[in-house]
């Protein structure tokens, strides 16, 4: 099917081995089921900021409004890391008119609200976006964006999927600071 739809999707969700202890996510359902109508534009923020696999885990730690992605046994901040590349990132994604995003959940990078959030002393404290889909919703706050898990849920799915043709039909692209429509009125 040469016309499918592109959509962005956490490079792991794929079977890539991107995640920090070498492994992948592969979600068949995704790569199966939905591959038959959509294509991907794979991104992974965590190697594509220059970190290596394997890496040492990290948590997300501090507040919602402006979480830090720290190193969990080292201390090491690398928020500075991966926001520069993820600003850098969300505006040549405009180029690639992405019609949705499939983020890995629970992710301190790509979660869209269930990534754990940490006090400075290690106790849990709630849950926040992730910094890479934080800085995409915010980017682009009419695209569809959603979870694997709640890919699972057939409401959900449905929801995303329908969002997604609208996305599209609507030919939302992002210019600049302004969301315009290119539908000519």
């Amino acid at each position: 099917m040469a016309n499918k739809i592109k959509i962005g999707i956490s490079a792991c969700l794929l079977g890539e081995k991107v995640r920090y202890d070498g492994g992948h996510r592969l979600d068949r359902f995704i790569v199966k089921t939905l591959g038959k109508h959509f294509s991907w534009f794979p991104v992974c923020p965590e190697v594509e900021a220059g970190l290596s696999i394997p890496r040492e885990p990290m948590q997300l730690v501090g507040y919602r409004s402006c979480p830090r992605l720290v190193v969990i046994t080292s201390g090491i901040d690398l928020t500075g890391v991966l926001n520069g590349w993820a600003g850098k990132k969300v505006k040549k994604l405009d180029k690639e008119k992405l019609c949705g995003f499939i983020l890995k959940s629970r992710s301190p990078s790509c979660a869209i609200n269930d990534a754990e959030l940490f006090t400075v002393s290690g106790k849990k404290k709630g849950k926040t976006a992730g910094l890479f889909s934080a800085m995409v919703m915010k980017y682009s706050p009419l695209l569809p964006v959603i979870s694997e898990e709640e890919l699972a849920d057939p409401i959900l799915r449905e929801n995303f999927i329908e969002r997604v043709l609208a996305y599209k039909r609507a030919g939302y692209w992002r210019k600049g600071k302004k969301i315009i429509s290119r539908i000519k009125k």
